[in-house]
């Protein structure tokens, strides 16, 4: 089984990176869960058609510890199963307590013994805190994707999560297996994120072009490879489906100054 999370810059499209490429590797037969690591608990909607996911955390605040794991995973698109973690009420506590939470309680529940091939965590924002970076601190995810962009922040934010990464790697076990760049149609914009993987280390495992299909589908609450089969983007979420499925470039990242990441920027224009 393959534990992999995915990080990223809030708002850079993780969530809808990550049902996307999972529809497609639901498609070639794998059998993989989703556990969402965000309070907003939007991880699973597309590829369960849109169910409003009960999350582990308000199950637990109105059910107590008693319950049966149906409670809180459901199944959807090609058999993907879902699970949303949650987060603590609005102003109280630490929403990073509830990705330990969950991650404890489905692993009494036995979620991990059904002979599952994927596990995909898709976490919230950048690494800021011990609770959001649990997967990677605690070998929870043995592989690591980033999805960034050519966006200056996208990029900074992919730079700090290559440092989570290279902090836990001889203790956790975990190594990143490359940038996902989700395209803004920046000038320039494949060539830059390349760069930046070269110098971290790793790969641009796949260049996602922005296109209107995925907001169509999203707006009838399912992926692009289930509303539109046919269409030219479910073709590049199933080429990520497969590059991640036969990747074996996982490294330990080699993090940059912020002055050697500008110096990236500047030569690919971005401070012109």
């Amino acid at each position: 089984m393959r534990q992999v999370a995915i990080y990223g810059k809030g708002g850079i499209g993780k969530s809808t990176t990550t049902q996307n490429l999972t529809a497609g590797l639901g498609e070639m037969g794998k059998r993989i869960m989703i556990v969402g690591c965000d309070p907003k608990a939007d991880s699973t909607r597309l590829v369960l058609g849109g169910l409003a996911q009960k999350t582990v955390l308000d199950t637990l605040r109105e059910e107590g510890d008693d319950i049966e794991l149906e409670a809180v995973m459901k199944v959807g698109f090609a058999g993907i199963k879902g699970v949303e973690s949650g987060g603590p009420e609005p102003g109280v506590g630490c929403a990073g307590r509830g990705i330990i939470t969950s991650i404890n309680l489905l692993e009494q529940l036995g979620a991990y013994e059904d002979d599952l091939d994927y596990v995909f965590y898709d976490v919230l924002g950048d690494v800021v805190c011990g609770g959001f970076a649990m997967p990677i601190r605690e070998g929870k995810a043995q592989e690591i994707y980033i999805v960034c962009s050519g966006e200056m922040m996208a990029l900074y934010a992919a730079n700090n999560i290559s440092k989570g990464i290279s902090k836990y790697a001889n203790s956790g076990g975990v190594r990143l297996g490359g940038l996902i760049c989700n395209s803004r149609n920046v000038d320039g914009e494949r060539e830059l994120v390349e760069a930046v993987a070269k110098e971290i280390g790793t790969q641009m495992i796949h260049f996602v072009p922005r296109d209107n299909a995925v907001q169509k589908a999203e707006i009838n609450k399912k992926t692009v490879i289930d509303f539109s089969p046919q269409e030219k983007q479910a073709g590049e979420y199933r080429t990520l489906a497969k590059k991640i499925d036969e990747n074996d470039m996982f490294i330990i990242p080699k993090p940059m100054s912020i002055d050697r990441l500008e110096e990236i920027l500047t030569e690919h224009g971005l401070f012109d």
